[in-house]
């Protein structure tokens, strides 16, 4: 019986001696990256940046792989059903994970019971900028122009449910405003428009607006980050501008299948930390316009996709904003 007793015990004890073992020497074979977007995009650059210094560190590859397809659902439905060890990760971003399951009743996954976040890498500011022709110079300026001509200021974004749309959306229902957003297919089509003044208030992230910015084709009144952007510290906050709680940011992060291992999942939140903070690798972020004072644990990180789920929830909602 005394023998019998031990065979059981060892059978429950072996598997996770094996498993913490096996964490432990995390990892002994190439990771793969998923990005479900096409190359060349912001999140693509970020991923193979990162991949790249990631790779180098921990002495085995990282491999990106592009799966493009539904916006980024088909790659989350991949990892997310992927072996839940650390070799399957995604490169998940804000309008995947916290924006599209607002707009699409039958979303096809949950972004929070789904996934095991694991760590920021990347939080992009947006400008907020008008033609040159408007008297609006700042963020008070535009709220007091477009409740006395309600319905002329018209703002473009990069197609509904795209973040510089988002943007605007959180802007109006905060301040009490109502601006007509114009959807295009990309922010390169807006662009013209926006310096020629038909459309005439921009929320888009900083690598778009900042060129139109320098070139002085549009007038920046505010950034949406929590602090002033170091190219342009003549421009104030929209917190700083009167609306306290104003606050947005295009972001990129790692996501591991739910279930991973608490020990791989730390272990890859700190490889991931430390290229980030890699002198080579920071000044490339910096340049693309990524806010460097931010990280986050994977558990802060969760808090911010289940924070912005819910803030964009109440929006999209009052705003009847759907996918056509």
């Amino acid at each position: 019986m005394k023998r019998v007793i031990l065979a059981l015990l060892a059978t429950l004890v072996l598997p996770a001696c094996l498993a913490s073992a096996q964490d432990a020497n995390f990892p002994s074979k190439p990771i793969h990256l998923i990005v479900g977007y096409a190359p060349g995009g912001g999140t693509d650059i970020v991923a193979r940046l990162l991949g790249a210094k990631v790779g180098e560190d921990v002495g085995q590859a990282v491999v990106v792989e592009n799966r493009p397809g539904g916006s980024g659902v088909l790659a989350a439905r991949e990892v997310a059903k992927a072996k839940p060890d650390g070799y399957t990760l995604m490169m998940g971003v804000i309008s995947l994970m916290t924006i599209e399951p607002n707009l699409e009743k039958d979303f096809p996954i949950d972004t929070v019971k789904d996934f095991a976040p694991v760590t920021l890498t990347a939080s992009v500011p947006h400008i907020i900028v008008v033609n040159p022709s408007l008297p609006i110079h700042s963020i008070g300026e535009l709220i007091a122009y477009a409740k006395a001509h309600p319905g002329e200021l018209k703002f473009p974004s990069a197609g509904t449910g795209t973040t510089p749309h988002i943007a605007g959306e959180l802007f109006m229902h905060m301040a009490g405003v109502k601006l007509v957003h114009v959807p295009y297919k990309s922010s390169g089509q807006s662009i013209p428009d926006l310096i020629a003044g038909r459309v005439n208030v921009g929320f888009d992230t900083y690598p778009a607006a900042a060129p139109l910015v320098r070139a002085g084709k549009v007038r920046a009144i505010a950034v949406t980050s929590t602090k002033r952007l170091a190219e342009f510290l003549d421009v104030p906050t929209v917190a700083e501008s009167g609306l306290p709680d104003y606050q947005f940011a295009t972001w990129y992060g790692v996501f591991a299948p739910a279930g991973t291992p608490p020990a791989v999942v730390d272990k890859l939140h700190a490889e991931f930390e430390t290229a980030m903070q890699a002198p080579d690798i920071h000044a490339k972020l910096v340049k693309m316009g990524v806010d460097d004072s931010i990280t986050r644990t994977p558990a802060d990180f969760g808090k911010l996709v289940r924070a912005d789920l819910a803030r964009f929830a109440k929006v999209i909602k009052d705003a009847g904003i759907t996918l056509q």
